[in-house]
């Protein structure tokens, strides 16, 4: 695994953050009340924009969650894009309380990145997963294979940002990327694996055990 950020803040929010100081401070000269107002929104940036080291588990063909927050969808579908086939889709939405790094699930290959402009309706509701702005991530394990992940882009999103490139071999828990300010991320799995998730669990990015490739 690639070596650890030593920040904790990911670097997209440098520029935000020091902004908002700037304007934090403008405005509590003109006004006490609104440099406070903006002090408490340079603050939420702060907090957004967090990015939390954490040691992923280990285990054979484990998966990992992509992305903190709750489970809005475990079904079965025929992913038509990428896979041509027909697989378990998760979908996770990402309030903007949570954290918003991406990890990558599963250790594997990234077989090929494929970013598409889009609309934004609310990353909770089924139709962002066609109609959004949205990146996905197709990795292949070494056993040959393929999942899809894919970061969509929400109604206050409006920022897909993806750290990695093809051809690159990455282990299950790395960063890979972020979505600025609410989002989902959908994951399609082969149909025979285990899934140890239920719709509406509350999972955590690089941490919870999603499920097993079999």
């Amino acid at each position: 695994m690639k070596q650890e950020t030593q920040f904790l803040i990911a670097k997209e929010g440098f520029i935000f953050i020091g902004i908002g100081m700037i304007l934090t401070l403008v405005g509590g000269i003109l006004s006490l009340n609104l440099g406070i107002f903006l002090g408490l929104l340079t603050l939420f940036c702060v907090y957004f924009f967090r990015d939390p080291r954490r040691t992923p588990p280990e285990g054979e063909g484990l998966l990992v969650s992509p992305g903190d927050g709750t489970v809005v969808d475990i079904s079965r579908v025929y992913e038509d894009r990428f896979l041509k086939s027909s697989a378990v889709k998760i979908s996770i939405f990402l309030n903007v309380f949570n954290v918003h790094i991406n990890r990558i699930p599963v250790a594997g290959k990234v077989a090929g990145i494929f970013y598409n402009s889009g609309r934004f309706f609310v990353a909770n509701v089924p139709k962002a997963s066609l109609e959004n702005e949205q990146n996905a991530v197709v990795l292949e394990t070494g056993a040959g294979k393929r999942i899809v992940c894919i970061q969509i882009a929400g109604f206050i999103a409006r920022r897909i940002v993806c750290w990695i490139k093809e051809g690159e071999s990455l282990c299950h828990g790395e960063r890979f990327g972020l979505i600025r300010f609410g989002s989902r991320v959908d994951l399609f799995l082969p149909l025979e694996s285990e899934i140890r998730i239920s719709k509406g669990d509350k999972v955590v990015g690089g941490k919870t055990i999603v499920g097993f490739l079999k």
